[in-house]
């Protein structure tokens, strides 16, 4: 893999199952030319390779047995990207609803979080874009503290299971939000992404549409590459002030 000399504008994104941050994320580097980085793909690949493999998924060693058998590769463009396993195409099958069912166990084994985390940052330093979009769980905390814009994308829970129904055809609202309620409940034993830690921004869409949130977003954005742009002037005139 090829590293980039110029390192990316990293915008780290979490929050909650249902608030939107994938398709909010999705557009947001779209419009900005930027990469996207589904970090959850990664969890729900892995998934897939070990019950694809007949692996018991509950049972962390044989989890991390898998790793070294996980050959997987995902795309960075936000217009269409794909997730494959070997020579597989898994972009549809990971979002079946017996991965869903299985991936917060292994999202919870110590070694496979490990592992990810640095295919995540070396995924991240390489991508052909200025700037990459990194969404899920633990990004602003853990996968990229030092990310120049962290954003925690939250909504009620009301409206997050509205949304996610919406999105399920022949699911009920009080089916879609019990599903959400255990795999928050799930996801919150591994990290905690329902409060914005230090330096992180919270932008709660509770009461915007889509476009309103990802206008939300980009906004945060551009106001954290306007700050560092004044920084790096100012650096610049002291620099030349003490230079004799």
């Amino acid at each position: 893999m090829n590293v980039s000399l110029v390192i990316p504008f990293v915008v780290a994104v979490d929050g909650p199952a249902g608030s939107g941050k994938s398709s909010v994320s999705k557009e947001v580097a779209r419009r900005l030319d930027f990469g996207f980085l589904d970090t959850g793909a990664a969890y729900r690949a892995l998934a897939w390779h070990a019950e694809a493999s007949g692996v018991d998924t509950d049972d962390a060693a044989s989890v991390v047995s898998c790793l070294d058998s996980f050959d997987y590769r995902i795309g960075t463009d936000p217009t269409g990207y794909a997730v494959h396993v070997g020579e597989v195409d898994v972009t549809e099958a990971i979002r079946d609803p017996q991965i869903s069912a299985v991936v917060s166990a292994v999202a919870r084994v110590p070694e496979v979080r490990r592992h990810l985390i640095e295919l995540f940052r070396s995924i991240m330093a390489a991508v052909d874009a200025p700037g990459i979009i990194v969404e899920g769980r633990d990004i602003t905390t853990v996968v990229a503290p030092d990310a120049p814009v962290r954003i925690l994308l939250t909504a009620s829970e009301a409206v997050r299971m509205s949304r996610r129904s919406a999105e399920l055809t022949g699911s009920s609202v009080e089916a879609v939000g019990e599903q959400l309620r255990k795999r928050d409940a799930a996801d919150s034993k591994v990290v905690d992404f329902m409060t914005a830690a230090d330096g992180v921004t919270t932008v709660d869409s509770t009461e915007l549409d889509f476009d309103q949130t990802v206008d939300a977003v980009i906004g945060v954005i551009r106001a954290a590459q306007l700050a560092l742009a004044q920084r790096h002037d100012a650096r610049g005139a002291q620099i030349s002030e003490e230079t004799p």
